[in-house]
């Protein structure tokens, strides 16, 4: 089986940006040679509150659909949905001062990079 590489970010969510503290909530996985680009995420509602009892859930869960679209293109991304998948995961991992930002890229190899995703979301979020 050919492994190819791929890249991935975490999703983080940063109630209150001013203080840095976050926690995982997703994850993005781009593979060139696979033309693939996709996000999967899940917001852990009790860590949300713990970190700012007064957080938007429903504009936070709003933000993580909207990279889960973005990413993964077609109608869901919008005015980005002509966009080739590399550049729609350069945009959503380009650094950001937000409630939801991504983490820093990293690489890997994979021979399917849909199972890498639920992979990354079960090691690294779950």
């Amino acid at each position: 089986m050919q492994r190819h590489v791929f890249e991935y970010a975490l999703v983080r969510v940063v109630p209150r940006v001013e203080r840095g503290e976050m926690f995982n909530a997703g994850v993005m996985v781009y593979c060139r040679a696979k033309s693939f680009a996709a996000a999967l995420t899940h917001l852990d509602e009790g860590k949300l509150l713990a970190l700012d009892p007064r957080a938007d859930v429903v504009g936070v869960r709003a933000a993580l659909r909207a990279v889960e679209g973005l990413c993964g293109g077609g109608d869901a991304a919008g005015q980005a949905a002509g966009d080739d998948p590399g550049r729609r995961f350069r945009w959503l991992s380009a650094p950001r001062s937000a409630v939801v930002q991504p983490g820093p890229v990293h690489t890997g190899l994979t021979a399917d990079p849909r199972a890498e995703l639920a992979r990354l979301l079960d090691v690294l979020v779950h």
